[in-house]
């Protein structure tokens, strides 16, 4: 896989990558591992799957970590562990018996009693997750305590270390201690280690930085370009809700998603190789051409306005 190579002292916070690094079978090894993973996830979907995914969480955290100079990786596995750790948190909130008496002390619903008890928390529920992120990435610094105490204070929210500290167990023991998730980016990381080995002439050094930006623009703008990529699959303006739910495979498969950013750098920075590049592509993943094409297309529109030759 790409290896991380930290840059020197002055330059600490900064990660770059070195493509072409990795044996054959590594990368079989990785490819295989990924694949699995990333169907074993789409078999044990959640109802809420994607529902703590919206633009305005996916930015403030891609924010945060911006601001805390973290790997973009950190960023995203964030994502993912807030995700992870708000569907079981509240299901299992939602799904606790309500103490006897309770419900003639309170005239609201259990459901509303959950959330209100959740919003004041909310906030460094994400920054724990962040933290976690930063702690499992290898390429980036750590983010102890006393920082997060004086990020958190800087935006208005006063809390203890004892208090941070509680925060992160919490979600630990949320997610079961499996914080060693994969995410968009590992993916766009892997393909693009493949695609460069099997297509020497493809510049994947130059991809990865444009490739980062698509992946961004695509996840804040991730209901627009499904719901588009969703009308364009059904051929209805207006999906039902038989085919929004069957779509949820579709919204969370890491796999399509990285070879839809590749193949949107590519279209951006180097047309010429648009078809080389799609086609590399389904070659590694099975996953057709057509459907490549069409989650391409399905972004370019936001980005551009414009369609693109099919």
């Amino acid at each position: 896989m790409a290896k991380r190579l930290l840059c020197s002292p002055n330059q600490s916070d900064v990660v770059s990558l070195k493509f072409r690094q990795a044996s054959f079978e590594l990368l079989t090894d990785f490819l295989f591992n990924f694949n699995k993973r990333n169907k074993d996830s789409l078999n044990s979907l959640s109802e809420c799957s994607g529902t703590f995914k919206n633009k305005r969480l996916i930015e403030c955290i891609l924010l945060i970590s911006r601001e805390l100079r973290l790997d973009p990786l950190a960023g995203y596995h964030a994502i993912e562990l807030l995700q992870r750790f708000m569907v079981k948190h509240l299901t299992d909130l939602l799904t606790t018996p309500t103490p006897p008496g309770a419900a003639a002390e309170q005239p609201r619903s259990n459901e509303d009693a959950v959330f209100d008890k959740l919003k004041d928390r909310f906030p460094l529920v994400i920054f724990s997750c962040v933290q976690l992120a930063s702690k499992m990435s290898l390429h980036s610094h750590m983010i102890d305590n006393n920082t997060t105490v004086r990020f958190l204070h800087s935006v208005g929210h006063r809390v203890s270390k004892q208090t941070v500290l509680e925060s992160e167990l919490m979600v630990l023991k949320g997610l079961e201690f499996n914080v060693n998730v994969t995410n968009p980016m590992t993916y766009v990381e892997i393909l693009l280690e493949v695609l460069g080995h099997n297509e020497p002439s493809i510049p994947v050094d130059r991809l990865y930085h444009h490739c980062q930006h698509v992946l961004q623009f695509i996840s804040l703008q991730r209901t627009a370009i499904f719901d588009s990529l969703l009308m364009t699959t059904t051929q209805c303006v207006e999906p039902s809700r038989e085919q929004r739910e069957k779509f949820v495979t579709v919204t969370e498969d890491c796999m399509l998603l990285g070879v839809g950013v590749i193949a949107v750098a590519t279209f951006i920075l180097h047309f010429r190789k648009w078809k080389q590049v799609v086609g590399g592509l389904s070659h590694i993943t099975g996953i057709s051409g057509r459907s490549i094409s069409d989650f391409a297309h399905a972004t370019l529109v936001h980005i551009l306005g414009t369609g693109f030759p099919q």
